[in-house]
C-alpha cells in the first residue's frame, strides 16, 4: 500500500514525524505537508500567490513542505509532486496527522487536520485523520500514539480497501504511557457548540481588543454515544465524515415553501 502523509502542524511536528516513523515499517509513505503550523485553518486554499515548494529531511522522515495550508498540501501533491516522484498511479490512501490535539465535535468543521483528509476525499481517494487528546504536550507518548494509529488503520483496512471517497476522522486518547491499544469505537462527532470565552482588553495604543481564552474540548453539552465522552474516557473514536454538506432532509421543505409562497415580487 502506497500512502500520502500529511498534516496540519507542519513536516516538523511531533506527531507527523511518530507516525511516518510507525507506517513506514509496513507501507510505502510519501510525505507532503505544511511548511508552518497551520491549525484551525479549516479547508482554506491559496489561490493569490504561487506555492513554494520545498525538500525536507528530518530525521528518518524525507518529504515535500508546502507554504500553505493543509488542503494546499493535499491538492498540490495529488495533481503534481506525487506524479512527478511516484508515478501516475494515485495513492491507495491519504493520512493526516497526527494532530497537537484532538479534533472532537464540531472541532471538524475547524480542522486542518480534517481538511486535508476531506481533501482528499473529494478527489476521489479515501483518506484518514488522525488527532492526540494531550493534557500535558510535554507527557505525550508520540510513540504510543503512533503505534495505536497504525493499529487502528490495520483494523479499518481489514475488511478490505476504503471506498474512493471515504474519510474517517479518528481521536486517540491519552498516550503518556505505554500499553495495549485501546478500545475503538465508531461514534457520530457530537454536535454542540464550544464554549468560547474572550478578554476584553485595551492594548497601549488604546485600541480595544477580546483575547480568546476558551478551550476547544469546552462543549455546551456532550451526547453520551458521541466522540467526546468516549475519547476523554480512553477509548478510540471513529467517525466517518462527508464534505456533502447539502441538507437532503430539508430538500423538500425548502421546495414546498417556495411552492407556497408563490412567484417572486
Amino acid at each position: 500500500m502506497r500512502i500520502l502523509l500529511t498534516n496540519d502542524d507542519g513536516i516538523k511536528a511531533q506527531g507527523i514525524l511518530a507516525l511516518h516513523a510507525a507506517l513506514r515499517e509496513r507501507y510505502e509513505v510519501f510525505v507532503v505537508a505544511p511548511l508552518r503550523v497551520q491549525s484551525a485553518t479549516g479547508h482554506g486554499v491559496t489561490f493569490d500567490r504561487p506555492l513554494r515548494v520545498r525538500a525536507e529531511e528530518i530525521g528518518g522522515l524525507k518529504g515535500y513542505a508546502v507554504d500553505g495550508r493543509p488542503a494546499d498540501c493535499v491538492k498540490v501533491a495529488l495533481r503534481a509532486l506525487w506524479p512527478e516522484h511516484m508515478g501516475p498511479k494515485r495513492p491507495d490512501l491519504v493520512v493526516s496527522g497526527i494532530n497537537h490535539g484532538a479534533n472532537l465535535g464540531i472541532n471538524v468543521i475547524y480542522s486542518g487536520t480534517v481538511a486535508a483528509a476531506l481533501e482528499a476525499g473529494i478527489s476521489g481517494v479515501p483518506a484518514v485523520a488522525f488527532s492526540l487528546l494531550y493534557q500535558d504536550l510535554a507527557k505525550a507518548r508520540w510513540d504510543v500514539a503512533a503505534r495505536h494509529a497504525r493499529e487502528t488503520l490495520e483494523r479499518l483496512l481489514a475488511g478490505g480497501p476504503l471506498a474512493p471517497h471515504d474519510v474517517l476522522s479518528v481521536n486517540l486518547p491519552l498516550t503518556e504511557a505505554d500499553g495495549p491499544t485501546p478500545p475503538i469505537v465508531v461514534a457520530p462527532a457530537n454536535e454542540a457548540a464550544i464554549r468560547d470565552r474572550y478578554e476584553k482588553a485595551t492594548s497601549p495604543g488604546g485600541h480595544l481588543y477580546y483575547w480568546p481564552v476558551g478551550h476547544g474540548l469546552d462543549f455546551e453539552r456532550e451526547a453520551a454515544l458521541s466522540d467526546v465522552p468516549l475519547v476523554k474516557n480512553g477509548a478510540i473514536s471513529v467517525t466517518p465524515l462527508h464534505f456533502d454538506l447539502t441538507a437532503h432532509t430539508a430538500l423538500g421543505r425548502w421546495r414546498d415553501r417556495l411552492q407556497r409562497g408563490g412567484e417572486p415580487r
